[in-house]
């Protein structure tokens, strides 16, 4: 079922194929990146895990002020340069290679570069489609950017895989850095439909405002509220599970299969497409079975997906046994990912006030990205001391517990329309 068109007209398009030329960057790099760290540099578990969690590190230092300050200043001018600072970031990466200078250790302070100008271009970006499109249009914009995404990760990984072959992975991932430039470019031209709402926030003026006070306001707004919260706290626990699942994905599939970078990136693939199915049926799952019960439902689903790998790794099967273990999870997961994705985004956006979009979404992310780095570098180090089975298995139970923590919480009874006229 196509997603309904939201309204905004040459806004909304031009950020949507902004936000394309961009998800297809993300996908290809998405193969690139694991194949530079565990093939080409040799990294050991723990330095895979290191390499996994570097940029997400800045988002439990600068989250909270990226909040503000995205709230604070033009959302468009804040995309527009963390745009520029992620593609000159990753453009540095075949620079080094060529360079002979590329070590892990380098291409971890690039990526902590990168994740700090990522904390403010996904702050202002989640916090800018509000004022591109109307509210009640929020689900199939949503929907939209996330069957675009599901598309780039459907074509993204094969053609990475690809290039990684053709080019190899350094000059491969200078692909990515042209595309947040190009996405900088088109989003400098943007102009809004809306206007930010601010009037009768009863905040003071930007002269007299405190950091502090607002961190605290975003903080409370996102932890108090009676089914934004559990929401949170799940996705904070999910993001932990699948950094450390995909931690534990690229060793073993790269090293313990010893697969090629073309077979990695097509599991991604196929992943892609069940998500482009999952976010064409969201909107409806969205109206019908309600915000809550879907994102519940999907959540539950997750830890199914990743114990058929575990399962894969403890028979110890190979060949034939572990591709088909390998693909059919990926796909699982890649159709409850964009059932899920659009509906979580959607409610969010719903029920949170304009002036408060930013601390909003840059605490969540925060948390969010912080877990994440905790959990690639957890699971780095469970796969050094344990091995790649245990680690295995530690996710899956992650990922239950992420969603007993929706499923016993009010989420289960959110609908989109709890949020209109917020």
């Amino acid at each position: 079922m196509p997603a309904a068109e939201p309204r905004g007209g040459a806004s909304f398009t031009r950020y949507w194929v902004a936000a394309t030329i961009s998800s297809f960057g993300t996908a290809i790099t998405a193969v690139a990146m694991p194949v530079l760290v565990v093939q080409v540099l040799g990294a050991s578990p723990i330095e895979v895990g290191i390499a996994n969690a570097a940029q997400f590190v800045p988002y439990a230092v600068l989250g909270l002020l990226a909040g503000v300050y995205v709230d604070r200043w033009r959302r468009v001018r804040v995309l527009v340069w963390s745009s520029v600072g992620r593609g000159l970031a990753l453009g540095l990466i075949p620079v080094l290679w060529f360079a002979g200078v590329l070590e892990i250790w380098s291409l971890v302070l690039l990526l902590l570069l990168f994740g700090s100008f990522a904390v403010f271009g996904f702050a202002a970006s989640q916090s800018l489609l509000p004022q591109v499109v109307p509210r009640s249009r929020l689900l199939g914009a949503n929907s939209r950017l996330d069957q675009s995404d599901a598309a780039a990760q459907t074509a993204g990984p094969a053609l990475g895989g690809g290039l990684v072959g053709l080019l190899g992975a350094p000059l491969t991932i200078a692909i990515d850095a042209v595309s947040y430039l190009v996405e900088a470019v088109l989003v400098a031209r943007l102009r809004l439909t809306k206007p930010l709402r601010t009037a009768g926030t009863g905040e003071p003026s930007p002269q007299r405002r405190s950091v502090r006070r607002e961190v605290a306001e975003g903080l409370r707004w996102t932890y108090r509220h009676v089914s934004l919260a559990p929401l949170a706290i799940s996705t904070h626990v999910w993001f932990f599970a699948n950094a450390g699942a995909l931690t534990v994905l690229a060793l073993f599939v790269l090293r313990d299969l010893d697969l090629s970078p073309a077979t990695f990136g097509l599991l991604f693939a196929v992943a892609g497409i069940t998500t482009l199915v999952g976010a064409a049926v969201a909107p409806w799952a969205g109206r019908v079975i309600g915000a809550g019960r879907s994102i519940v439902i999907t959540r539950a689903v997750y830890p199914v997906a990743w114990l058929v790998i575990a399962l894969a790794a403890i028979t110890d099967a190979g060949g034939s046994g572990a591709l088909v273990a390998l693909f059919v999870a990926m796909a699982l997961q890649g159709f409850v990912a964009g059932l899920e994705n659009p509906n979580e985004m959607a409610y969010r956006q719903a029920v949170t006030p304009d002036a408060l979009l930013g601390r909003t979404s840059a605490t969540i992310r925060s948390a969010n990205r912080s877990m994440a780095a905790l959990g690639a570098l957890a699971a780095g180090l469970a796969v050094g001391v344990a091995g790649i089975a245990p680690a295995l298995v530690g996710v899956v139970v992650v990922f239950v517990a992420a969603a007993a923590v929706a499923a016993a919480s009010p989420l289960r009874h959110a609908r989109h329309e709890d949020g209109e006229g917020s």
